[in-house]
């Protein structure tokens, strides 16, 4: 029986997704590329002829980042024009959906070597862009959805909001979650457990995530203001004594990431180490209200199709879109706390929306080849209430 597995994963070091942020003039479809080149770069003895298929995540795709941003990317990269390239919209979970896309394609036989990739470049094209015409924000649910949901539908911010209240988090809680984040992240970094995994754009000058701030701590979070609060809400939902911030959110920012797939027999033929087993990946819907705790469904599934419970997993990668998602999920999964996202999370690391499902793999494969764990989950929530989740398992050498 035909399998998936991962033989190579990079990323580029996250930036800032703002005017001024490292990668603000580098073009979204170049720095796409630059993942896909080093990745192919990491893979000696392949013929990138061989590549079956690019399958790239991308939130917004508009402007720079529209027209199958990824088949540009595979262009600008160097790779064979015979070589296809597809473009993902699962919102936040676009490049984790690429993986599973790209495993269900090698284990059906449909390719042999395949790429799954992600890049956002949110400092060139803003987040929600793709939903403004001629300056003006469409309503891109249309009517019926509206009736479906009286008042229709809200903001990320909001639905972290109301997690916050369902679960009962503190405002103090979110933040001691959010120095954490950044904590593990600068010791990583200090430790030199990223350094193999990254990929650092030529004459960009950063070598690091430009997001983490090792100097955070809880009282300094707490002095921020919050940042969706609004009558409207109130009006809607009820009190909801707000608590989110731009701390205990992940930031705005640029990045891509990419892994190398195929099979372990191919691997064994090629000489190429597999590195870990794709073992289950499902996808689930949830309320698109509260949007947000769709990884909570997700991960109970992931976990009942593999035949495994949270107890098997050795390491977790829990995308950090808000404090408050991470922490409903650990309170209803009952994970160990110890073992999610321990080099940070994409609050210190940041959240370059299309890339971060690739970024996430990549750490989570690191991680575990640094631990000697067997199994890895990482899970995403993700716009319209959807959220992906993942179960790979470590090959030992």
């Amino acid at each position: 029986m035909r399998d998936a597995v991962i033989v190579e994963a990079v990323r580029t070091p996250v930036a800032r997704g703002k005017r001024g942020g490292a990668y603000s003039g580098v073009h979204p479809v170049d720095l796409h590329a630059h993942a896909l080149r080093s990745l192919i770069a990491r893979m000696p003895g392949l013929d990138p002829a061989e590549i079956d298929d690019v399958i790239g995540g991308a939130v917004a795709q508009v402007g720079e980042q529209s027209t199958n941003t990824t088949r540009l990317a595979a262009l600008a990269a160097g790779l064979p024009e015979s070589v296809p390239g597809v473009t993902v919209d699962r919102q936040c979970g676009s490049s984790q959906q690429a993986l599973s896309f790209a495993a269900q394609g090698l284990v059906a036989g449909a390719y042999d070597i395949v790429i799954a990739s992600g890049v956002e470049s949110m400092s060139r094209v803003p987040i929600g862009s793709a939903a403004v015409v001629d300056g003006v924000r469409t309503d891109f649910a249309g009517p019926t959805v509206a009736e479906r949901y009286p008042g229709g539908l809200i903001p990320q911010g909001v639905s972290a909001e109301l997690i916050s209240r369902k679960w009962a988090l503190s405002r103090t809680q979110l933040d001691e979650f959010a120095a954490t984040s950044h904590r593990r992240a600068a010791e990583a970094w200090r430790e030199g457990r990223f350094v193999t995994q990254v990929a650092p754009l030529p004459g960009a000058e950063l070598t690091i995530d430009e997001t983490i701030r090792p100097g955070t701590t809880v009282d300094r979070l707490a002095g921020l203001p919050v940042a969706f609060a609004d009558q409207r809400w109130t009006r809607r939902f009820g009190a909801l004594d707000w608590k989110v911030t731009a701390g205990n959110s992940s930031p705005l920012n640029d990045g891509s990431a990419a892994l190398l797939l195929t099979t372990s027999e191919i691997a064994r033929q090629r000489g190429w180490r597999p590195r870990a087993r794709v073992h289950t990946a499902t996808v689930v819907g949830d309320d698109p209200i509260l949007m947000l705790a769709g990884i909570i469904p997700a991960t109970a599934r992931v976990l009942a199709r593999a035949g495994l419970t949270i107890a098997d997993i050795d390491a977790f990668e829990v995308n950090e879109a808000f404090s408050s998602v991470v922490l409903a999920w650990l309170a209803e999964t009952g994970a160990d706390p110890a073992k999610v996202n321990v080099d940070g999370g994409a609050i210190a690391i940041g959240h370059p929306l299309g890339a971060s499902g690739a970024r996430l793999a990549t750490t989570l494969l690191h991680v575990l080849e640094r631990t000697g764990g067997r199994y890895g989950l990482q899970t995403m929530c993700e716009a319209g209430g959807t959220a992906n989740a993942t179960i790979i398992e470590r090959i030992d050498a």
